[in-house]
């Protein structure tokens, strides 16, 4: 017989209300503390304003403030390791270091006799000039290797500059000819411009301001080039002074065929040989290396032959063919053709009779 309030013949399968409907749901201890709502008891519920049911904080909760955490130690973490690779990097950035001031030196090379004159090609063929070769083929660059601190191509870098400079100050013809100043100026330092503009604009023997400190330049209402064909030979060497800066030496030997800018009727002048040996003191920073400049730190440069009596700061005024100083046997004898570093005087010197052509 069906108990009292149900069908007759119990409850029809697959209908609710029977006794396996929630069978599959267990609703143990670990449920229950799982639950993120809580129901209020029906004291607390009876309140004004009361809410039915109330937030648990969980496990999850407490898993996001973990993580949270964690969060912020990595990101302190990162920030000092930044901090200490900022500070212990050996490869930092370089510095451009402040260029000092060009020193310079000029020797004045007063001949003894009457300077030789002829056509530049014999000229050529009998001085100590013979075996040199023309323009930039004279200014071989030596075999680079690395430094401690420096790469070898850091080093071609170095010497490739220190070429380009020589060229650029001693054999462009509209530098020789007083015409340009800007191919050896866009291989400056810009700390030294204002000391080359000085120099170029106003010359002055004071050891800092010699034209010919900076370039070779010939006294355009004097003299002329009587052949573009320069010869040169010399050297290059480099050495590494610390961590930051490199050397590089130059010691060249130019010498050039001239001749009178103005002549009258008749045969063309004679041409005259003069030389100018140049040892030229450059250095680079890793800057400089990487914006294709150099800073010139030193200059000393031989040249004759010329009057004692010549401006040492202005451009340079050979003795022609013919020509002769006026009392050279009082000073030292000097070849601009011996190798090593050039002895220097603050006036002048009295050129080798080797150094001229022996005609």
């Amino acid at each position: 017989m069906a108990g009292r309030g149900d069908p007759p013949e119990g409850n029809p399968e697959g209908l609710p209300g029977g006794e396996d409907e929630y069978r599959s749901v267990v609703f143990d201890e670990s449920f229950v503390r799982a639950a993120r709502l809580q129901e209020f008891s029906a004291e607390e519920r009876m309140g004004e304003h009361a809410q039915a049911v109330r937030s648990r904080p969980g496990r999850e909760g407490r898993s996001g403030s973990r993580q949270a955490l964690m969060l912020v130690l990595l990101i302190l973490l990162a920030f000092g390791t930044a901090v200490y690779l900022g500070v212990r990097n050996p490869y930092q950035p370089p510095l451009d270091q402040r260029a000092e001031p060009l020193s310079t030196t000029l020797v004045r090379l007063a001949p003894q006799d009457t300077v030789p004159g002829g056509t530049p090609a014999s000229l050529f063929a009998h001085s100590p000039a013979a075996e040199y070769r023309t323009g930039a083929a004279g200014i071989n660059l030596p075999l680079a290797a690395r430094t401690t601190d420096f790469s070898e191509s850091q080093v071609v870098t170095a010497l490739g500059i220190a070429k380009e400079y020589l060229v650029a100050s001693s054999l462009e013809p509209e530098v020789l000819s007083g015409q340009t100043v800007r191919p050896p100026r866009l291989l400056l330092d810009p700390d030294q411009l204002e000391q080359f503009d000085r120099s170029v604009e106003s010359p002055q023997d004071d050891g800092r301001h010699a034209v010919s400190g900076w370039l070779v330049r010939f006294d355009p209402q004097t003299v002329v080039l009587a052949d573009p064909n320069v010869r040169v030979q010399g050297t290059l060497r480099f050495a590494e002074v610390n961590a930051d800066l490199l050397d590089v030496t130059a010691d060249h030997t130019f010498t050039y065929a001239v001749r009178p800018a103005t002549s009258g009727p008749g045969p063309a002048p004679r041409a005259s040989l003069f030389t100018v040996h140049r040892e030229l003191h450059f250095r680079f920073d890793r800057e400089d290396l990487r914006m294709h400049r150099a800073e010139l730190l030193t200059s000393t440069v031989q040249a004759g032959p010329q009057s004692c009596d010549a401006d040492p700061a202005g451009a340079l005024r050979p003795l022609l063919a013919g020509q002769r100083a006026a009392d050279p046997s009082r000073q030292a004898v000097t070849d601009p053709y011996a190798t090593g570093r050039p002895t220097t005087s603050p006036l002048c010197g009295a050129l080798a009779p080797g150094a001229q052509p022996s005609l």
